[in-house]
């Protein structure tokens, strides 16, 4: 078998299907056992082991049954753009670029406000020395 392509993306065939399913965007560690036993495939198999009919079955399952990819990236961009248009406090915290769940700002989320510091002593560059 030379490449197995799942919902448009083509899983690693080095890997273990348990662990190459999960390159699949939103299909994690769980969902990707539970796509494997409901196709009645060995979790600890590799995808170059796989028969045609195997990986078929796997796609059509995973296509069938969950939300994944394009669709569901379009879906979260979709919410987030909701949220920022209703004015709800996530979707205010999208719009300023902080974190959104509830996380703490003064010591981290640096990068996210752009090394922003905010206490005297801690982001000054030393003084230019005396003549």
């Amino acid at each position: 078998m030379a490449q197995a392509r799942i919902a448009g993306v083509n899983i690693p065939t080095e890997k273990k299907v348990k662990i190459s399913l999960t390159y699949i965007f939103g299909i994690g560690y769980s969902r990707a056992l539970e796509v494997l036993e409901a196709a009645k495939v060995d979790p600890e198999a590799r995808v170059k082991d796989l028969t045609e009919a195997e990986v078929n079955k796997l796609r059509d399952i995973v296509e069938k049954k969950f939300i994944v990819e394009g669709d569901l990236r379009r879906e979260v961009i979709g919410n987030i753009k909701r949220m920022k248009e209703i004015g709800c406090y996530r979707g205010v915290r999208h719009i300023k670029g902080l974190p959104v769940r509830g996380q703490t700002t003064k010591r981290n989320s640096r990068t996210v406000r752009g090394n922003v510091r905010k206490t005297m002593g801690s982001g000054r560059k030393p003084s230019a020395q005396k003549t």
